[in-house]
């Protein structure tokens, strides 16, 4: 993603990236669009995104804990690899 965006920048270029993660659009993107059942419900800023248009882009759930759980898996990836043979 952040190899897309900067190319795209780089040359003024546009994409169009169709992703179902909302916090990894919010942060690589500058404009969002949502759409629900072929209709746009939502074309705006990635700030703009609240929990109520999120709702009405996907349906019924808890956003806070979704964005705690992702953040909380962005983190384990992000977390250094534990070396086995150090101190031995």
């Amino acid at each position: 993603m952040r190899l897309i965006q900067t190319v795209c920048r780089e040359r003024n270029l546009p994409a169009i990236i169709n992703i179902h993660d909302v916090m990894l659009a919010q942060q690589f993107s500058d404009r969002i669009i949502g759409l629900r059942a072929g209709e746009v419900v939502f074309d705006g800023k990635p700030e703009e995104l609240t929990d109520d248009v999120l709702t009405r882009i996907y349906g019924e759930e808890d956003w806070a804990q979704v964005r705690k759980d992702q953040t909380d898996e962005d983190d384990d990836r992000a977390s250094p690899a534990v070396d086995l043979a150090e101190g031995v």
